[in-house]
């Protein structure tokens, strides 16, 4: 297919009524990854959850492959998407084998993570850190899927974990993955994506190519991505090829409805 493999056009998802994104515009094109940053609060959890079906859709659409769908998260797995979320998404009672079992042949699954081979029969939730997000990403990739979604892969890991971990997402995208990663860290997120999207209080404020977000690095790091979160000017990214989001009122957004 040429078009997108998911979009998301004018679209709200939320909580009780309330938006908690508002208005996005996105897509992941075929066999690209796509950095989605942003400070705790920008509202990165619940993009992903909304796209796949997670988090109900308050206006707007998301498209799968061209055509507008409102299916389950359950429908929309089926259909070739793979979701990552935040938290070591295992199941810790099971041993590594099991837990490989459930998606696809444990051969599958090693030839991705061979380090995982020596602790097959382990409880999963007595591994690292690191090796659960293995298992976990293993467990994602081994289905073989469309796209695949991942929230906050790097999240209180090594770096030397974090960088086998990226690595395996690159793998994914030329055996023709399309991949979203959310992520906080910046430069290790762009140093393997395509293109990526800055979320700040809901609303996407800055898109470009990984090298125009590049240009922009310290900016995005000490502007869109401290505690503090205060709003970088349309000013300083004019220059650098990033485009400033059109939609950047955001104005009326709580950030306690945020995830």
């Amino acid at each position: 297919m040429t078009g997108p493999v998911i979009e998301a056009v004018g679209a709200s998802f939320g909580y009780a009524g309330r938006p908690a994104v508002d208005q996005l515009d996105l897509h992941v094109a075929p066999g690209e990854i796509v950095a989605l940053l942003g400070p705790n609060g920008a509202g990165k959890t619940t993009t992903v959850l909304g796209l796949a079906g997670g988090v109900g859709l308050m206006a707007g659409s998301v498209k799968w492959k061209g055509r507008p769908t409102t299916a389950s998260l359950d429908q929309r797995v089926r259909r070739g998407i793979s979701l990552v979320r935040e938290g070591r998404t295992v199941v810790k009672a099971l041993s590594v084998a099991d837990n490989l079992k459930l998606v696809a042949p444990v051969k599958r699954s090693l030839e991705l993570f061979p380090e995982l081979e020596p602790h097959l029969r382990r409880r999963a939730g007595v591994l690292s850190g690191g090796q659960q997000q293995m298992l976990a990403l293993a467990r994602a990739l081994a289905r073989e899927p469309e796209l695949l979604m991942v929230d906050e892969l790097s999240l209180g890991l090594a770096p030397v974990i974090v960088h086998r971990l990226f690595q395996a997402l690159s793998h994914a995208r030329s055996q023709g993955t399309s991949v979203l990663v959310v992520e906080q860290q910046v430069r290790q997120a762009l140093a393997i994506a395509d293109r990526g999207y800055v979320l700040r209080r809901g609303r996407i404020y800055l898109e470009g190519t990984a090298a125009e977000l590049k240009a922009k690095e310290a900016d995005i790091e000490g502007a869109y991505l401290s505690a503090e979160n205060p709003a970088g000017s349309d000013a300083e990214i004019a220059g650098t090829g990033a485009t400033p989001h059109p939609r950047n009122d955001i104005k009326g957004t709580s950030n306690s409805a945020l995830i």
